[in-house]
């Protein structure tokens, strides 16, 4: 890959930091100092963090860096110090300074907030004149810094855009800002893979399809569903929720999968769509759009199938009631193309 080993761990610090996931933290922490990463480094990449997630996240990450130095201490792992920052002359002008670093990163004018100057003064004084002034850190691992943290911030679209473009003039190679989503994916989450692909997708004018995420924070994704995949298309997964108890149990679906056409004998079925977009359908009926707040109750011996749509993750809750003696799942044949193709 373009991003070193040390500049992904930066990539999985920055977005668990903005998650508030000390427990990723810690491993990320741990994977970036045996890549390298020093101390200085990692502390100046969470105290820059506060400028764009907040103290509160901040100061937590910091907290969470000290227990994971102390605890390489105590195991006797090496963990680099790294230098610090070189001190500022005393004719150092921080607005003056970080109105160049802010045009720099623009890649043309500098960025006015006339509508609230004192923002604007904040902007380019101390985040881009003070904090950027100091060099233990590149303008280039700054910027996959900011790049990893606003994608895991929710809403936050505009401003990440213009990081992904403001990374490019600041040094962070093309190459590299695609394999950002990608580190994402196998070390944080989809959601924020998926923000960070729509952003690089956008800035550089590729084609991308939407395929929308899902928050597995919120309803877990669970564990991959072997036991029944024979009678799905597509990878789904299973999170029992208390179900030995009579909780429900969670499925996710990736985009296009569905099970096959199914009946559930002398038993109801009842399906709660939590998150993303998906389809139920019953024999010789339309198919039905499932999204957030869509409950569907399936009497007993009706035959139908229910899964993801194309360009959507989905979730639902499902549960069973009414079961009588007997009850049982039929599973029948897969729901091909040619019907599944149909929808939307």
């Amino acid at each position: 890959m373009e991003l070193t080993q040390r500049q992904q761990a930066l990539v999985t610090i920055a977005a668990s930091e903005a998650k508030g996931d000390m427990k990723r933290l810690k491993a990320a922490l741990n994977t970036g100092f045996e890549a390298g990463l020093t101390i200085s480094e990692a502390k100046e990449a969470l105290s820059q963090l506060y400028a764009y997630t907040g103290f509160p996240r901040s100061l937590n990450a910091l907290g969470t860096l000290q227990q994971v130095i102390d605890d390489r201490q105590k195991q006797g792992l090496r963990t680099e110090p790294g230098r610090e920052a070189d001190p500022l002359p005393e004719s150092y002008d921080a607005l003056r300074e970080g109105t160049r670093v802010q045009t720099q990163l623009t890649g043309g004018q500098p960025f006015n907030y006339q509508f609230a100057p004192q923002t604007d003064y904040y902007l380019k004084a101390h985040l881009f004149g003070d904090i950027f002034a100091r060099n233990n850190l590149t303008f280039a691992d700054r910027e996959i810094v900011t790049v990893s943290a606003i994608s895991a911030l929710p809403g936050c679209e505009p401003q990440l855009k213009a990081h992904v473009s403001g990374a490019r003039n600041m040094g962070v190679s093309d190459a590299a800002l695609h394999e950002i989503p990608a580190v994402l994916t196998a070390t944080v989450g989809e959601t924020e893979a998926f923000r960070a692909q729509q952003a690089v997708a956008a800035v550089f004018g590729e084609e991308n399809t939407a395929i929308k995420t899902v928050d597995f924070s919120i309803w877990p994704k669970g564990e991959p569903n072997t036991a029944y995949a024979q009678y799905f298309i597509g990878n789904s997964y299973l999170a029992p929720l208390n179900a030995e108890n009579g909780g429900p149990v969670n499925v996710t679906f990736e985009p296009r999968c569905r099970n096959n056409w199914h009946i559930h004998h002398n038993q109801v079925q009842v399906l709660v769509c939590v998150a993303g977009r998906g389809w139920y359908q019953e024999w010789g009926k339309p198919a039905v759009e499932m999204t957030p707040g869509t409950v569907i109750t399936i009497p007993a011996e009706a035959k139908h199938w229910h899964g993801a749509a194309r360009d959507s993750w989905f979730q639902h809750l499902t549960y069973h009631t009414h079961i009588t003696d007997g009850a049982s799942n039929e599973w029948l044949e897969p729901v091909t193309d040619d019907v599944y193709n149909q929808l939307p």
